[in-house]
């Protein structure tokens, strides 16, 4: 099988449009695919983090962040097809400091997951209510926290279809400093928004506004002033 050569945001993409649905490759072939997660992931990272991305699909944005000066990166993605052509994408950018797994890491105690692959591989879920879906597949979850600590992780960028809320509440998150998320307010409503704003700010976290665009948001404990104002005359 021949693929062809895209390239989406400065990231090789070695993939032909067989491999997936006709709405990814027209997005992935006029540049607007993960457009502004790929823009504001890389800068919510600093140089030497170590990176947990979750749900990382096509492995472009993962690219991206490993393209962070001495960046170490952990990605994960629940559903197998998107691994391996995002391992793909990965090895024609030279990005030797990823660790890419097929995996769900998850707050609280691993167990055996539902997940539900759909024909465009972004809306590939947890949540069956999403909508329409092709096959349901079992993927076994590890616990976050432990994942972090073991890892010593300074960012964590996700985008896991509404998952996000049950993690973001219910996990620890030891030492992390900075989490760049995609919200999904029409999987949970904007009480769901409103409860991961509570649940980040009890655990010290503020939302940076010059991190954040739309659903896609940066969460911080660096509280250090991000602009320089000059002295009031």
């Amino acid at each position: 099988m021949s693929s062809s050569s895209l390239v989406v945001h400065g990231i090789e993409v070695p993939i032909s449009p067989s491999e997936v649905s006709p709405l990814i490759w027209e997005r992935l072939s006029n540049g607007s695919y993960e457009s502004k997660e790929i823009r504001l992931a890389p800068k919510a990272a600093k140089r030497g983090d170590r990176i947990l991305e979750l749900g990382a699909g096509l492995g472009i944005v993962t690219s991206a962040l490993a393209a962070v000066p001495l960046a170490r990166v952990w990605a994960f993605e629940a559903d197998p097809l998107p691994v391996k052509l995002a391992q793909r994408v990965l090895s024609a950018n030279e990005r030797d400091n990823v660790v890419l797994a097929h995996g769900i890491l998850a707050a609280g105690q691993p167990k055996d997951c539902r997940f539900f692959r759909r024909r465009d591989l972004w809306a590939s879920s947890l949540i069956e209510s999403q909508g329409c879906y092709e096959e349901t597949i079992h993927v076994p979850s590890g616990n976050v926290d432990e994942f972090i600590a073991r890892h010593s992780i300074d960012l964590i960028v996700m985008d896991i279809e509404g998952a996000e809320l049950e993690l973001l509440s219910q996990a620890t998150l030891p030492g992390v400093e900075r989490i760049f998320v995609e919200l999904h307010d029409f999987l949970y409503g904007l009480e769901g928004v409103q409860t991961i704003m509570m649940e980040l700010g009890r655990k010290g976290y503020a939302y940076d506004p010059l991190g954040s665009s739309g659903a896609c948001v940066l969460f911080t404990r660096d509280r250090s002033p991000r602009v320089q104002v000059a002295d009031a005359e």
